[in-house]
């Protein structure tokens, strides 16, 4: 499986079959951090991505109001 991770961009190869908590703990990513895109639909820590999945990590941003 492919993951896109970005700042700084990069691809990385995984196996699949498996929850996306489980990749991100592969990857020492903390869940809360990151927003995990497959194709145009976001997903969560408990669905399972296959191989042949490409799932992208963006990194979450707050900000507000002074």
């Amino acid at each position: 499986m492919k993951v896109i991770l970005r700042n700084p961009r990069r691809e990385v190869e995984v196996a699949g079959g498996r929850r996306v908590k489980d990749v991100l703990r592969e990857l020492d990513i903390l869940p809360e951090t990151v927003l995990v895109i497959r194709g145009d639909e976001l997903i969560t820590a408990d669905q399972v991505v296959r191989d042949a999945d490409t799932i992208e990590l963006r990194p979450v941003m707050s900000g507000g109001a002074r």
